[in-house]
């Protein structure tokens, strides 16, 4: 039995509540990267980088493959930076909307 459709929204939407997933999808962004330069972009534990990037792998946010020695990682689609993308600005959007109503509730606090 398949699981309804806003339930698997919510696990992608899980997938993407850790800051290293996060940082490594966003480092990936740029094309597919061996383990050991997302370990030095990151400041984790290579056992902490290795368990993120199997939650990744599990959810289908990533793929991997070997080139000699190297695992290199890749987004599976545009489509997560896309998701990125949107993020960055909703989050601006919702931060620029915040800092408004700070505003005006400073320049107002004297006139209530």
């Amino acid at each position: 039995m398949s699981v309804p459709l806003y339930q698997a929204k919510a696990e992608l939407f899980r997938t993407l509540g850790h800051p290293v997933r996060i940082r490594v999808l966003e480092l990936l962004q740029d094309g597919p990267k061996p383990v050991r330069d997302l370990l030095a972009a990151i400041d984790v534990e290579a056992s902490n980088l290795s368990q993120q990037l199997a939650v990744l792998r599990r959810a289908g946010m990533v793929t991997s493959s070997r080139e000699g020695a190297l695992v290199m990682y890749a987004l599976s689609t545009p489509d997560v930076a896309n998701l990125l993308a949107a993020g960055r600005r909703i989050l601006g959007a919702v931060l620029t909307d915040r800092d408004a109503l700070l505003d005006e509730l400073r320049s107002s606090g004297t006139q209530r």
